[in-house]
């Protein structure tokens, strides 16, 4: 699944003559902006990326942990540049990194790994800063991937890669046509396929088996479609206070990711 590339691109140029405006993290064709230390630093150290500029304050570069390579150009600016580079408001923290987007990842590459790692299915969540938060946790409690429908998905940007906070390097990503067939490959594979809904008649606890298990996730408010929650094996809920309505979807994946990690 993973294609090492070899070495890095030289980068050249003047902060005079800084390409691209103020966007989500897009650039140009075929392109991602990330910003950010954490979120560059992972990609920097990523053998799967291809990098194409990274623009900086030397205060940036400074607090990168290890040196970049001899060869590796850095383009000096200052905030104020840099700022104009990536979403607005966004904490650049001296530091913005065009590269390529990642590589396609296949599901039955993943299915094919660690059956002892859950899989994440997301179902409509289309928040950029929820799915990157739940790649971080995904990376934390050791999920192989997070599997989504590419239409109904952000694209690969800064701002899912800021709030995974690196977690895009080391979380693959898989990207379906069909997230309903996904489901039934999902399930060949050997995964017990549990929906999380707040009318859950188990909680998830209960819902546990001692496999494989493949956690589905819905958009907040209008929760999994229908014909998703028919490709799931179990619907469970997470035990929270009658107070509180629901979860934010991304603490609701930590939170169930966390239980199967711990379960006995």
């Amino acid at each position: 699944m993973n294609r090492q590339r070899e070495g890095k691109k030289a980068l050249r140029g003047r902060a005079g003559r800084m390409q691209g405006g103020r966007g989500s993290g897009r650039a140009s064709t075929g392109a991602v902006r990330l910003w950010g230390r954490h979120a560059v630093e992972a990609a920097l150290n990523n053998p799967d990326r291809n990098h194409r500029k990274l623009w900086a304050t030397r205060e940036g570069v400074e607090a990168l942990d290890g040196e970049l390579p001899a060869d590796f150009a850095v383009e000096y600016a200052a905030p104020a540049d840099l700022a104009r580079l990536v979403a607005r408001d966004a904490p650049h923290q001296g530091l913005v990194l065009e590269c390529d987007a990642l590589e396609d990842v296949y599901l039955e590459d993943v299915l094919d790994g660690d059956p002892s790692r859950p899989v994440l299915v997301l179902d409509q969540v289309t928040d950029p800063h929820n799915v990157g938060a739940i790649l971080r946790s995904a990376a934390a409690f050791g999920a192989c991937a997070i599997v989504t429908q590419d239409r109904h998905a952000p694209p690969e940007s800064g701002t899912v890669a800021k709030s995974a906070s690196g977690a895009l390097e080391i979380v693959p990503w898989v990207r379906v046509v069909n997230l309903s067939r996904a489901l039934e490959d999902i399930a060949e594979a050997g995964y017990w396929r549990i929906g999380l809904d707040g009318e859950g008649t188990s909680t998830l606890a209960e819902a546990l088996p001692t496999g494989p298990v493949a956690l589905v996730l819905g958009a907040e408010g209008e929760g999994m479609r229908h014909n998703v929650t028919q490709h799931c094996d179990a619907i469970a809920r997470l035990p929270i206070s009658r107070t509180i309505e629901s979860l934010n979807v991304s603490n609701a994946a930590a939170i169930a990711l966390y239980a199967i990690a711990t379960r006995s």
